[in-house]
């Protein structure tokens, strides 16, 4: 715990999250003198540790965590005693209180080292933020407070067999029975499902299916241990196979009425905002497998020669590195600018959704290439290419796919030229 009370330290002389004054890491001199790029110091010794723990304790483990798909909780207990995970809880709840800038510094550094690990991680954040945006003093207290007194999980759980990007789709209900609340339905692909102490939990409240989705759901805040959850098996996926992914059955669950966040009706905007401050993180999770990626790629064209001399010599494959290099660098850019608006205390939606679905096009853009500049050791699994490669496709479908961003964007671009 000596890490995390040395991080804590640096954050006090830092940031807040929620803050209305801009980030930071934007150091105006005088008026129209522009910004900076540089980090503050506090900024590098979060970005430092991460990367340290990155580099030293995950990638070590990270290929035989994949094998076996177990969840990584050592890792992830190791991450809690630094301070490297529940970045965003409040200090008044016992939390570091960072900003969403900061909070996407680590997430690149972990996502070097393995996003099965940084998925487990931000999966917390996720699960975290509609109490942070939304809950009142006592839930925040009671539910984000238990988290940083000892390791534990929380999770999202809003999407369905039948509803993942159509959330308004979600056939999950909550009926009001007294001072309770009986929720009755099916969740699917819940990351961290089978190891959160409580959920987060959206449910149709207004049976009339003409009632606008801004008004027919409910934010709940659900134990794990309620009778009548019925966790579902661990699915083995694609990639990021050490995170915890299951479906999970609500089946006649009790909740409370204090575990409402705001009121009934609320719980709609309350999930769709979180993900406004959520996806920069995943974005700078996809940046972090991306940078892998090149690295590995390069190191491996400095060795390798072909034709007498290193591939990296034969322009085709430099090339291919400069290309790499290029996303790399402009989808950090893209996250950081998302961040950034969210520290400055602005509706960033529009950044958000750029930075997502760039930045998950960039990670699998790059990790396709590393594997081709692997050759044929890429494609097997001794080298490390391959889980990157698998690791990355997620980026482009979870918190919200690369179509569904496209949207967005869309729509918040045209509104700027009817407004």
């Amino acid at each position: 715990m000596l890490a995390f009370r040395m991080l804590q330290t640096i954050a006090g002389h830092g940031w807040r999250s929620r803050s209305s004054k801009p980030a930071q890491n934007i150091h105006i001199s005088k008026p129209a003198s522009g910004f900076s790029f540089e980090l503050t110091d506090e900024q590098k010794e979060f970005q430092a540790t991460a990367r340290k723990f990155a580099v030293e304790e995950i990638i070590p483990v990270a290929a035989q965590y994949d094998k076996t798909g177990e969840y990584p909780f050592p890792l992830i207990k190791r991450a809690w005693e630094l301070g490297l995970i529940n970045s965003h809880i409040p200090e008044s709840c016992g939390g570091l209180g960072l900003g969403s800038f900061e909070a996407c510094l680590i997430t690149e550094e972990l996502a070097y080292g393995c996003t099965g690990v940084q998925t487990a991680i931000e999966a917390n954040s996720l699960g975290q933020m509609p109490v942070i945006i939304a809950g009142n003093e006592q839930q925040q207290k009671k539910y984000l407070g238990r988290m940083t007194e000892e390791p534990m999980m929380c999770a999202y759980c809003v999407t369905e067999p039948g509803a993942g990007s159509d959330v308004a789709g979600i056939k999950t209900k909550a009926e009001k029975k007294g001072d309770e609340y009986v929720i009755n339905g099916q969740k699917m692909w819940i990351t961290n499902g089978g190891k959160a102490n409580w959920y987060f939990l959206l449910a149709r409240t207004n049976p009339d299916p003409k009632v606008p989705a801004s008004k027919a759901f409910t934010g709940f805040i659900v134990e794990a241990n309620s009778p009548g959850i019925q966790i579902g098996r661990k699915e083995m996926n694609m990639g990021q196979r050490c995170s915890d992914t299951r479906g999970i059955v609500f089946e006649d669950v009790r909740v409370p009425k204090e575990n409402v966040l705001i009121a009934e009706g609320a719980g709609f905007k309350i999930a769709m905002g979180a993900f406004d401050k959520t996806r920069p993180p995943v974005a700078a999770g996809a940046v972090g497998l991306a940078k892998r990626a090149l690295d590995e790629a390069t190191k491996y064209a400095l060795e390798r020669k072909t034709f007498g001399k290193p591939i990296v010599e034969h322009q085709a494959v430099s090339f291919m590195l400069a290309e790499m290099a290029m996303k790399v660098e402009l989808a950090r850019m893209a996250y950081q600018r998302a961040a950034w608006e969210v520290d400055a205390g602005r509706r960033n939606t529009y950044y958000a959704s750029i930075a997502k679905a760039f930045a998950g096009d960039v990670a699998n853009q790059v990790a396709t290439d590393a594997v081709q500049i692997f050759g044929g050791n890429g494609f097997n699994t001794e080298y490390p290419v391959e889980k990157l490669m698998r690791d990355a496709k997620i980026y482009q479908i979870y918190e919200g796919t690369a179509q569904i961003q496209r949207m967005i964007i869309a729509r918040e671009h045209v509104a700027k030229y009817k407004a």
